[in-house]
């Protein structure tokens, strides 16, 4: 842990907001360390010495308008955490600036490992990695049964339209970060605004459900759901696309991205969208578009990437390789509406 602040997080400034709010709540002097794999909001481990807490914040440089809504994600776990959801527990939120410059909130840590890539996977075996990835799509189920009115989430996004908005919404961000052609790029997205699906009832969706943002113990049990910061209501479809791209997208060496494909033990894609299928009781048979989609977001958040490296405002290791790997994302894209 570092003594001193690390990046964006000064620790006397939070102590005394913690001290004022949850007074008792910090029993020694605070030290913190900023949790490295994140692209965009920024992750921090914070002790005492005798327990341990995460604090959220928005990223130093460039925001993409819509993006690192603190409120959002503080408001959807804190709606989750009495379910049978993992989530750690929320401990603050402060929306005041002044504090430690921008918004952010504390929760409780919670043990476990994120398992990033199919090399780690292999360090524990097939069996282990089979169930745990299997448990990865019941933990997907569970947070799709959630009724969001029961939960106080009934007004967390608007459904009607979703899938629409969403393109709209990406084709925005990838405008905002266009800096070279991108050849194939356009043609995907124009393929999925004319093949949209009809969408299930609205779930609470994530947003970015993949196995390095969950939790898994020693006993091989996700303990939490990290990084809320896209959930909304929506297609819960669009959730189980992107398990399946991020469980078969192409190996790509040394890139700082998450890739479980090629694990021994791994289940097949088609094996995930069937255990889906069996626990929630929708209608996969229009998984292709939702998997060509998740493609088309990644290309465009990792384009966003790749121009905040360009203007010099990352923070981290491993972004001057992302701008070389968005076209396979965009092949993989057009390949699977193709196949579809």
């Amino acid at each position: 842990m570092n003594a001193g602040n690390p990046p964006g997080l000064d620790l006397e400034r939070l102590r005394a907001h913690l001290d004022r709010e949850r007074a008792g709540l910090v029993r020694g002097p605070l030290s913190a360390e900023l949790i490295e794999g994140g692209r965009s909001n920024l992750t921090y481990t914070v002790t005492d010495g005798t327990s341990r807490w995460v604090v959220r914040r928005p990223p130093l440089g460039h925001v993409l308008a819509t993006a690192h809504d603190m409120a959002r994600e503080h408001r959807v776990i804190s709606a989750l955490h009495p379910t049978a959801v993992p989530v750690p527990e929320p401990v603050l939120l402060c929306e005041d600036e002044t504090v430690i410059g921008a918004p952010f909130y504390v929760m409780e840590f919670v043990e476990g490992t994120p398992y990033r890539s199919a090399e780690q996977l292999a360090g524990i075996g097939p069996e282990r990695t089979r169930e745990i990835i299997l448990s990865l799509v019941d933990t997907l189920v569970t947070l799709h049964s959630v009724e969001p009115a029961e939960v106080g989430l009934g007004d967390f996004g608007r459904p009607e339209g979703f899938l629409e908005r969403q393109l709209r919404r990406w084709g925005k961000q990838l405008e905002a970060s266009r800096s070279r052609e991108l050849p194939g790029i356009d043609e995907l997205h124009t393929r999925l605004a004319k093949t949209l699906p009809t969408s299930p009832a609205p779930t609470v969706v994530h947003g970015d459900y993949r196995l390095d943002n969950v939790l898994v113990n020693a006993d091989d049990r996700i303990t939490a759901i990290l990084d809320w910061e896209m959930s909304t209501l929506g297609d819960p479809l669009t959730d189980l696309g992107l398990i399946v791209m991020y469980s078969g997208h192409p190996q790509l060496a040394d890139a700082p991205i998450s890739s479980t494909q090629g694990a021994p033990g791994h289940p097949t894609t088609d094996e995930l969208i069937q255990r889906y299928a069996e626990g929630s009781g929708r209608d996969v048979g229009t998984v292709s578009w939702y998997t060509a989609f998740a493609y088309f977001k990644l290309a465009v958040i990792l384009e966003g990437i790749h121009y905040r490296f360009t203007l010099g405002r990352t923070v981290g290791a491993g972004f001057d390789r992302i701008g070389d790997i968005v076209p396979a994302f965009i092949d993989s894209g057009l390949t699977t509406l193709q196949e579809s």
